[in-house]
């Protein structure tokens, strides 16, 4: 079987996934549908590279230069040379796929590798192979929205073969914006987690009596960390006692942090960035887990705090509850109402028995859901009757 990925190389999630079907006796190829360094986690794959950035050391993958020109260009292709250098990539494409033949083009996340895809879907016409369009995140529930996107996923939902996505709302969406294909199995994007081994870097003894709290610090488009500390002022008599973590933090996150302990001495530590086996060790540490935006898949950091034991409250935006029941295993806020967070953090802070049994259903359900071993081999079927069913 020959597979074609078009995915981001730098992300995490592209590496996860693609971990899954490592070991099959099959032909892995990635073309880049962003300019990021590979990721160091990829391997036992053929990569096509748009520049001559060196790989990282012990990481053997064959990489296929299809241009010379150099990566730090980058910026000055986006602008002046943006249209030129798409089509270049296109034609690219559709050369690779006339040469390998691939089984089947998986294309992870729409909005670069779903719309190159459709591009290049559009040049080769009828023989174009079985196509896999996976939403990321807010691919459809937010960029759907908008108008100078609407054509655009509706052309990729419209020829694709095959959807998947990691949120049963997505389905829906999807059949409202004109894919009449195959919808596969809901699965996380990343793919499945190593339980046990996470649970190695989780802190002994019961989680209530943890006395940190984690904050996903992203504030852009989407990321709504800000929200977090008008919150935390309106509840911070019950945040005595407690420290505050925040990972991935912009400059403004990391200003208002400061501010925040200033003016209420509440120690807030932002943590650097570090390996993923330091970011579980912060959130095995932690009674609760913040999570806050105003569009998400499901959060990547929402199943790992569970898996930790954290108490999450998430933002409605995520589909969080398609994995907790608001109230019982964890709570679901809207992302910018600021005395609704503050009346859950309240609530998770102050009483024990809630976040200690939503540990328990929280362990119960990921490793019902989210084992490693039982995504893979989701993932594995997923491909093997695909590649049947077109061979019949």
């Amino acid at each position: 079987m020959r597979i074609l990925f078009i995915a981001m190389p730098e992300s995490i999630h592209t590496a996860r996934w693609l971990s899954h079907i490592n070991n099959e006796q099959w032909k892995i190829y990635l073309f880049p549908s962003s300019w990021g360094r590979l990721h160091p986690a990829i391997e036992r794959i053929t990569y096509f590279s748009f520049s001559f950035r060196r790989l990282r050391k012990k990481q053997a993958v064959p990489h296929i230069h299809l241009t010379a020109i150099l990566y730090y260009l980058d910026n000055f292709i986006s602008t002046v040379l943006h249209r030129p250098f798409s089509l270049f990539t296109e034609q690219s494409l559709a050369w690779i796929i006339r040469i390998l033949k691939p089984d089947i083009i998986h294309s992870l996340e729409i909005q670069h590798a779903g719309y190159l895809a459709l591009r290049v879907h559009d040049m080769i016409g009828r023989n174009f192979p079985a196509w896999i369009a996976t939403n990321w995140g807010s691919d459809i529930y937010l960029f759907g929205k908008l108008p100078e996107h609407q054509q655009l996923i509706r052309g990729v939902l419209e020829n694709c073969d095959y959807y998947s996505c990691e949120c049963e709302r997505d389905v829906q969406l999807a059949r409202d914006m004109g894919f009449q294909g195959k919808v596969l199995p809901v699965l996380p994007n990343a793919g499945g987690i190593p339980i046990e081994y996470e649970m190695s870097f989780r802190q002994p003894g019961p989680v209530s009596q943890r006395k940190t709290i984690v904050l996903k610090g992203y504030q852009n488009w989407a990321g709504r960390a800000l929200v977090a500390f008008q919150a935390f002022r309106l509840c911070q008599d019950a945040l005595q006692g407690y420290t505050i973590n925040i990972y991935s933090a912009g400059e403004d996150v990391k200003i208002a942090a400061q501010l925040f302990t200033l003016e209420t001495n509440i120690p807030v530590k932002i943590i650097q960035s570090g390996s993923h086996e330091e970011i579980l060790k912060v959130f095995g540490k932690a009674r609760i887990y913040i999570g806050l935006s105003i569009s998400d898949g499901i959060s990547t950091s929402l199943l790992e705090s569970m898996v930790m034991g954290a108490f999450p409250i998430q933002s409605c935006t995520a589909c969080a509850d398609e994995w907790i029941e608001d109230g019982k295993s964890g709570f679901i806020v809207p992302p910018e109402e600021s005395h609704a967070i503050a009346d859950a953090i309240r609530k998770a802070l102050t009483n024990d028995s809630l976040v200690d049994r939503a540990a328990e259903i929280n362990a119960q359900t990921v490793a019902e859901r989210l084992d490693y071993s039982i995504i893979q081999a989701q993932v594995i079927k997923i491909y093997r009757d695909i590649y049947d069913s077109r061979k019949e």
